[in-house]
C-alpha cells in the first residue's frame, strides 16, 4: 500500500510541476501595442498598432516564462490616414519589405509572483537590438466573463528608431520612442 501512495504522491507532484507552467495565446482583441513621440518639439504624438499576435508562458512556481509577439506593421494608426501612409512607407517603417515588429524574451524578471522585467531581442526594419519591458502592472486568475485563465500585463520601452535604422526627419521628429503594450493573454 506504502509503494502505491509514494507513487502517488510523485505523479501527483510531475502533475503539479506542469500545473504550474502555463501557456497562454495573446489575445487581439484586448491587446494595445502603442507608442509616444515628439513631434516637432510641440507635442506628443500618438499612435498605435491595430493587429497584433503572441504566446506568453509563465510558471510563477519557478519564477520563468516567456513572451513573444508580433505586431502587423501595416495596421499603424495614428488617426491620420496620409501620415499613417507615410509611416507604412520606407522613410519610416517600410511596411511592404518589412511587414512585421516582432519581439522575443532571453528573460523575464519575477518580484514574487509578478513579474517586473522582460527583456529580450526586438526587431524593427530586419535590425534587432535588446529592449527591456518594464512591467507596470500584472495580474492572472479567471476572467469574470468568459471563466477562462487570463494572464495580462502593462508595459514600457524606450528605444532610439535611428538604432533601427529608422532616421528620417531626425533630430525635428524625435528619436527616442516610448513602446507600450497593454497585453492580455488566454490559457490555451
Amino acid at each position: 500500500m506504502s509503494k502505491i501512495a509514494l507513487g502517488l504522491g510523485a505523479a501527483a507532484l510531475v502533475l503539479a510541476g506542469i500545473a504550474s507552467a502555463a501557456s497562454f495565446t495573446i489575445d487581439p482583441n484586448h491587446t494595445f501595442p502603442h507608442f509616444a513621440v515628439n513631434h516637432l518639439g510641440f507635442s506628443t504624438l500618438h499612435g498605435r498598432f491595430n493587429k497584433s499576435s503572441g504566446k506568453l508562458t509563465m510558471d510563477t512556481a519557478a519564477k520563468a516564462g516567456s513572451l513573444e509577439f508580433t505586431v502587423d506593421i501595416a495596421s499603424i494608426d495614428t488617426g491620420h490616414a496620409k501620415r499613417d501612409d507615410h509611416l507604412r512607407g520606407p522613410d519610416f517603417f517600410n511596411a511592404t519589405e518589412f511587414p512585421t515588429m516582432t519581439f522575443k524574451s532571453s528573460a523575464v524578471n519575477f518580484s514574487g509572483d509578478k513579474v517586473t522585467r522582460v527583456s529580450g531581442s526586438l526587431t524593427i526594419l530586419g535590425v534587432t537590438r535588446s529592449v527591456t519591458w518594464e512591467v507596470q502592472r500584472m495580474g492572472c486568475g479567471a476572467n469574470p466573463f468568459s471563466k477562462k485563465e487570463t494572464c495580462g500585463f502593462d508595459a514600457k520601452a524606450t528605444i532610439n528608431r535611428s538604432e533601427f535604422g529608422m532616421k528620417y526627419g531626425i533630430p525635428v521628429l524625435g528619436d527616442e520612442i516610448a513602446l507600450y503594450i497593454g497585453l492580455e493573454a488566454i490559457k490555451d
